[in-house]
């Protein structure tokens, strides 16, 4: 890996270069994109039976589409009783963790007669995408639907593609049902986004989109915002090791590399104060790499957006670290609980040398869908909260109201909106 002496400019470079990773920057998919979701929104069922054909090279009907229980019950048989005593596990473990999010209706009420409130009401209809083909993530099934259910959603539906067999694959029907889902239908891409916001005669629409995608999927989310809720538009993975002199080189290699496989726009970049650590890493990397199944991708993934930095201070890491605000951060520090004090943004936080990135990925609990190219320093992992909508409760007495109209009435005049003000007066004619 290469290994670069932090300075201002250097960082101002890198952050350009991350930023060229964004869903944002490929409009040139997007008249393709807008022109797919037009014809879904025109054409219904048959425009996704059409794409399905096109795309998957799969023939599906208004018979064929949904899948069956028929089929869950095949996609047990052949998915291996270790592995889904492992999804069961990670399953309790993401369950416990998102019922502490739980919010509840409040109302406070006074002896004047003033009631304020907030009432908590789960969405009635999500749509969780999952992509299909080569990518296969049950463990990203079991991150969109479990917070869903928590959250009491009413119905959970599930899209995605079909394997040239015209099934899903198994594991992946599996942890959907294990998690809860109710619906599952066998279209992908940027048809299967267009038929969740608007509905098809098959697919009746929801009030939200999860999940992650392809560019065309994230370009679809996009597009549809506004017609329905999308959790975020998502870009490649990417992982940030903080550390100083006590890190252990080979345990840091091998994290970096953990999202340099997922595709070759993963980026993976450890900061760190030791230079001696630095080449130490870098050593391990380039071994690692000769001896693992997806090197091609890995090294193509740190050729373009892999780096190790080298900082004078712990302070200035941890200001790179808080300014590329990445997707996964890892403190590998003499103290970690002080150094993560001073952290700011990132999306997800591992602490000690012992909770590498693939914990939070499968297994731990919190939410590993996270914000990605630097939106964590306003966005947050996907949780119960994003499927719930707040309504504000407000109930005055005849007395309350009485007592305050004049200021309600003289607010409203200075805004020049009279009916407002006349709205109040009414109720104190004499």
């Amino acid at each position: 890996m290469r290994i670069v002496k932090l300075t201002e400019n250097e960082k101002a470079n890198i952050l350009e270069n991350l930023l060229k990773r964004s869903p944002n920057q490929y409009g040139t998919f997007e008249d393709t994109v807008n022109e797919i979701l037009e014809d879904v929104k025109a054409n219904g069922d048959k425009a996704l039976f059409a794409y399905t054909k096109k795309f998957d090279g799969v023939d599906i009907t208004k018979d064929s589409i949904r899948v069956t229980q028929e089929e869950i019950d095949e996609a047990y048989t052949k998915v291996d009783e270790h592995l889904l005593e492992i999804i069961r596990k990670a399953l309790k473990n993401i369950k416990e963790y998102h019922e502490k999010q739980v919010r509840y209706s409040w109302f406070d009420s006074k002896p004047d007669g003033t009631l304020l409130g907030q009432k908590v009401t789960a969405l009635e209809r999500v749509g969780v995408y999952v992509p299909g083909g080569k990518a296969v993530y049950p463990s990203s099934v079991l991150m969109n639907i479990v917070p869903a259910k928590v959250a009491g959603v009413d119905h959970i539906v599930m899209t995605t593609p079909p394997g040239k067999d015209g099934k899903v694959y198994p594991v992946t029907l599996v942890a959907a049902k294990e998690a809860g889902v109710d619906e599952v239908y066998k279209v992908g891409g940027a048809q299967a986004i267009g038929a969740l916001a608007y509905g098809t005669e098959s697919i009746k629409k929801v009030d939200k989109i999860v999940g992650p995608g392809n560019i065309f999927v994230a370009l679809a989310k996009k597009a549809v915002y506004g017609h329905v809720s999308i959790d975020s538009i998502a870009g490649p993975s990417e992982i940030l090791v903080l550390a100083d002199e006590t890190a252990n080189p080979r345990y840091v290699a091998a994290d970096l590399l953990s999202q340099a496989e997922h595709d070759e726009m993963a980026s993976a970049i450890l900061v760190t104060t030791s230079m001696e650590l630095a080449e130490k890493v870098s050593e391990e990397v380039d071994g690692f790499v000769k001896e693992l199944s997806r090197s091609e991708i890995i090294q193509k993934s740190l050729d373009s957006y892999g780096y190790i930095l080298v900082a004078d201070t712990m302070e200035e890491a941890i200001d790179t670290a808080n300014e590329i605000a990445s997707e996964h951060l890892e403190i590998v520090t003499k103290n970690p609980f002080d150094t993560m004090t001073r952290i700011r943004n990132a999306g997800a936080i591992f602490l000690g040398e012992y909770s590498s990135e693939p914990l939070g990925d499968y297994f731990a609990g919190p939410n590993h869908v996270l914000p990605t190219n630097g939106t964590a320093k306003f966005f947050s992992p996907l949780s119960v909260d994003d499927f719930i909508k707040k309504s504000s409760i407000i109930s005055y007495s005849k007395e309350a109201l009485e007592l305050i109209h004049t200021d309600i009435e003289d607010f409203a005049k200075s805004e020049k909106l009279t009916a407002h003000a006349n709205s109040i007066a009414v109720r104190f004619e004499k």
